[in-house]
């Protein structure tokens, strides 16, 4: 029941819930291109840049999936990742609350932004191209933007779906 005086919770109608999810996506695939772009440029011939610590920046092309796996299954994989999107835009619909979104937008634009560089680079095969990675650890496999954002945002999803279902205690008000 409703407190006399008090304003109703505003959920997002239509359009406007996917307003978030949408612009952080974009966000990530701007910024996921446009350092792919810098780094072709920056550090073609085998240049390599030692930043500090272990972190170094190193040009990689990736044909495989994740950590270079499966290579010969470039476009497979793409389109494994064609239904990974569709598959959470459908489950996206039935998200509430910003940090769902939040993670939803950081997995399609970490996604698109990998699926962009399959169909630039493909040297005229579909969805074949490299993923550019450029961010090297030194002990762990190169990657880029894109990959820190799926990743990220499968995180937060992980934890927001398990509050969701009310395996975490939420917090005292």
């Amino acid at each position: 029941m409703q407190e006399r005086g008090a304003q109703p919770a505003l959920k997002p109608v239509g359009r406007h819930r996917w307003a978030l999810a949408v612009a952080v996506a974009g966000v990530i695939v701007a910024v996921d291109q446009a350092t792919k772009w810098w780094a072709l440029a920056a550090l073609d011939g085998g240049r390599t840049i030692d930043l500090f610590w272990t972190l170094r920046l190193r040009l990689v092309f990736n044909s495989g999936a994740a950590f270079g796996v499966g290579a010969a299954y470039a476009p497979v994989l793409a389109l494994v990742a064609v239904a990974v999107v569709v598959v959470l835009l459908r489950a996206g619909r039935a998200l509430q609350g910003v940090w769902p979104r939040l993670a939803i937008g950081l997995v399609l634009g970490g996604a698109v932004g990998n699926l962009l560089d399959r169909a630039l680079r493909g040297g005229g095969e579909l969805l074949g191209g490299a993923v550019v990675d450029f961010i090297d650890l030194q002990w762990w496999p190169v990657f880029n933007v894109a990959d820190m954002a799926i990743t990220g945002g499968a995180v937060l999803l992980a934890l927001t779906a398990r509050h969701d279902a009310g395996l975490v205690e939420p917090e005292a008000g």
